[in-house]
């Protein structure tokens, strides 16, 4: 299996154009980072977790011929906004793309793609095969994946667990019965938006604990806000099997 991480970032804490931090002033690309998603390659299968405003340029740049299915976390913008895109897909592939999400998820999505289900389409519109899963273990191709279900400020949303590998964003707070179906993942990547206490996200010392807790190989920080600091400098603060992820970085498991 393969996992890159196409963005690593957020929405949230975004700085004005005129901001003079360290971190938008930073010339390291790994303090450069696109909203958060990953693709997940798998027995030939082409996964991607989330479709937010960058899932072009994250195409783009990765050089992506192929797309299976689209799973998504929940509806926030930052995370479902660039799903038009995948007409790309269907154009090449000349087939609708399937999309995997709880039903709350699904209808927001017939909402802010309205045109994409129209019984009379446009031409070139997105073609896209809802899917409804629940908090029970789903398929597709083959391939079993298991919802770990969050809650983001009081919001039930999904992280992900393929194999060995488990995808969590957007939380501030994980059930003792979802941490049991996370134990044993070899990698498991948790979101930690900054340093100070967040309403709707882990901080970095909740992450950081839970991550502690779970206790995988290795571990990776991802949605993160230019308010967290340096990549360079933060990373160095973290214990040695827990690392910060950035845009591009690709593991094999």
């Amino acid at each position: 299996m393969k996992i890159t991480f196409l963005g690593t970032g957020t929405s949230q804490g975004v700085p004005v154009i005129a901001c003079e931090c360290e971190v938008c002033k930073s010339t390291d690309s790994k303090d450069k980072r696109l909203r958060s998603s990953v693709m997940v390659e798998c027995q030939g299968n082409v996964f991607v977790i989330d479709t937010g405003p960058d899932f072009r340029a994250q195409m783009l740049r990765e050089n992506v011929k192929h797309l299976d299915a689209v799973i998504l976390t929940h509806a926030h913008k930052d995370h479902i906004a660039g799903l038009d895109d995948v007409r790309a897909f269907n154009y090449f592939q000349k087939k609708a793309i399937d999309v995997y999400a709880r039903q709350d998820v699904n209808i927001q999505i017939k909402n802010e793609f309205s045109y994409a289900f129209d019984v009379f389409k446009y031409p070139g519109v997105p073609e896209i095969n809802l899917h409804t899963i629940e908090n029970k273990a789903f398929e597709i191709n083959n391939i079993r994946i298991i919802p770990i279900e969050v809650s983001h400020l009081g919001l039930s949303i999904f992280g992900f667990r393929i194999g060995d590998f488990t995808y969590i964003t957007d939380a501030n707070h994980i059930s003792n019965k979802e941490i049991e179906k996370i134990k044993g993942s070899k990698v498991v990547v948790l979101n930690a938006l900054r340093k100070k206490k967040h309403v709707s996200h882990f901080n970095l010392e909740e992450a950081v604990d839970i991550l502690k807790e779970i206790n995988a190989e290795h571990s990776y920080l991802t949605h993160i806000s230019h308010m967290m600091g340096l990549h360079e400098k933060v990373e160095k603060e973290l214990p040695a099997n827990i690392k910060i992820a950035y845009d591009g970085l690709y593991l094999e498991i």
